[in-house]
């Protein structure tokens, strides 16, 4: 089976696209990990603590959506090189030049969407090399690329403590000149690339209901789980008065375990099928994002609950990404940048949420409630589309679907 996989796609390709994605999520995410200490010194309140973490979130949201059509129309090689010059650009600018006020923060969390957006780019890359029987495997290990947030967990509230935050931007530059040069020599565009799209494929997806659905379902996975990682150094420091450098190493275990778990949820959305392992996973978050929203546990209990939520979370965002190229098979790019697109709206509304929840009612509570209430509407959108699904996957001698 290893070999069979190994065999079936381009491996150069595949380990390229991981560490741009990788490093990619590692800057995306890097306002969470610095939050504590930009608040303090910016003099930010909750809500604009929970707003500085966010916009990076919806910018990437924004533009994996452009990224989709720029993917359709010069192939994705090209385009993750322009990306990642933008993204370098950025940081050593805004490490250059200092930031100095919370407009300037927002700007430089805008420039950081666009490592978000490398999904709707690295993605697409490796499924284009993958035959449908390894989309789940290959997808998931690529998009394993999202434990970059552990890095920036783990690492980057103890450079700021040691050598101030703004020096952590130009830090966060060398990785990625590193991961550039790898790509440009060592990634190619697949000869399964599709032809040209145009934005009338859009309308023609958008006007499917399975398109909707899997947007959604992904606004919870992904939304879930960028969310917290860019929130729960927040939370951690807020909730449980941590310094940043220990809430950071929470968020490193819990983003790791998300992060981990998404190859093994496609790789189980492979053996069992992507709808039934969905269904399990939003009834899970469901219950523990619930728990959690209750506030009753010690640190260690909160962080054993978030642990298994992300791990959970990670599941369902490999889960995802095996049903898209089975759904929508040629038109994988195309979904992938509006799938991605939503998973970053979802992620941009809960970290936001939880900020304005702590500003205008003192408590978490609120927020985390009304996600949970949205991973049981996904559970139920899941239970309610997998016997069709199934049924037109089984018509068609299609993958467990």
């Amino acid at each position: 089976m290893k070999s069979a996989f190994l065999k079936s796609g381009h491996l150069p390709t595949l380990i390229s696209c991981f560490l741009y994605f990788d490093f990619s999520f590692a800057v995306w995410v890097l306002l969470g990990p610095l939050a504590v200490l930009i608040a303090a010194d910016l003099h930010l309140n909750a809500g604009q603590k929970g707003l500085m973490v966010a916009v990076p979130v919806l910018a990437g949201a924004g533009l994996r959506f452009l990224n989709g059509i720029l993917v359709g129309q010069w192939q994705p090689r090209r385009i993750g090189l322009i990306m990642q010059l933008v993204v370098i650009a950025g940081l050593l600018t805004a490490w250059l030049a200092g930031i100095h006020s919370f407009s300037q923060i927002l700007l430089l969390g805008a420039i950081l969407g666009v490592a978000g957006a490398s999904f709707a780019i690295a993605l697409p890359m490796v499924s284009y090399w993958y035959p449908p029987e390894h989309q789940g495997t290959a997808l998931g290990l690529a998009g394993a690329g999202n434990s970059g947030t552990v890095f920036a967990s783990l690492f980057a509230p103890v450079l700021a403590v040691a050598l101030g935050w703004q020096n952590v931007f130009g830090l966060a530059a060398l990785p990625l000149i590193g991961v550039f040069l790898l790509f440009t020599f060592a990634a190619k565009n697949s000869p399964n690339c599709p032809p040209k799209k145009s934005m009338a494929d859009y309308a023609r997806l958008l006007k499917q209901g399975d398109c909707w659905w899997l947007m959604f379902f992904y606004a919870v996975s992904f939304g879930g789980f960028v969310g917290l990682s860019s929130f729960l150094p927040i939370y951690f420091h807020d909730q449980y008065k941590l310094t940043p450098v220990t809430a950071g190493y929470c968020t490193a275990a819990c983003v790791f375990a998300g992060s981990f778990a998404r190859p093994i949820g496609g790789y189980l959305a492979d053996r069992v099928g992507g709808t039934r392992t969905l269904a399990a996973v939003y009834a899970v978050v469901a219950a523990i994002i619930l728990t959690a929203s209750q506030s009753l546990f010690p640190v260690s209990g909160a962080l054993l609950l978030f642990i298994c939520g992300m791990a959970a979370l990670g599941m369902g965002n490999g889960a995802v990404f095996q049903l898209v190229p089975q759904r929508f098979g040629r038109d994988v790019g195309l979904m992938t940048g509006l799938v991605g697109m939503t998973g970053g709206i979802g992620g941009f509304y809960l970290a936001a949420s939880l900020g304005y929840a702590k500003q205008f009612t003192g408590s978490y509570a609120f927020g985390f409630m009304v996600f949970a209430g949205m991973a049981l509407m996904a559970w139920a959108g899941i239970s309610a589309v997998r016997l069709r699904w199934r049924r037109e996957a089984s018509s068609l001698a299609l993958v467990r679907i």
